[in-house]
């Protein structure tokens, strides 16, 4: 049997009990919202809980329960930036969509029905006046 001598004073010896599988989970989910950011599911979905996941993983390897908090912080960070654009894409979509502009394109499509022809009229025109 060996002696192993007490910690200094004030100081607790941590104990990494847990792995940290929550700070990979964190950053794998917020490497995929930022790639897939330019979807709703990929944006903000994961994007949310990678940050959710990276707080936990972060807060637990803080307190010496587990490791990878440098994973869990660059999950939170890579998350939050695949949130922030894909909130941006939705609302430069909306505002696009609901501008003059959108709305000719949306009253011509309806009135070219099923002629492709039309329909590519209609682009084009679309085209040209978000060129101007």
């Amino acid at each position: 049997m060996t002696y192993q001598a007490p910690p200094p004073y004030g100081h607790q010896p941590q104990q990494n009990t847990g792995g940290s599988g929550m700070a990979i989970t964190a950053l794998v989910l917020g490497v995929l919202a930022l790639l897939t950011c330019w979807t709703v599911v990929g944006g903000i979905l994961l994007g949310l809980i990678a940050i959710i996941l990276g707080f936990i993983a972060s807060s637990r390897a803080k307190q010496g329960r587990a490791g990878g908090r440098a994973m869990a912080i660059i999950g939170i960070i890579t998350g939050a930036l695949g949130l922030v654009i894909s909130v941006g894409l939705i609302a430069l979509g909306a505002s696009l969509l609901n501008s003059d502009t959108g709305q000719n394109l949306q009253d011509c499509l309806q009135d070219a029905g099923q002629d492709e022809t039309a329909q590519a009229e209609c682009q084009r025109e679309f085209q040209e006046e978000l060129a101007n």
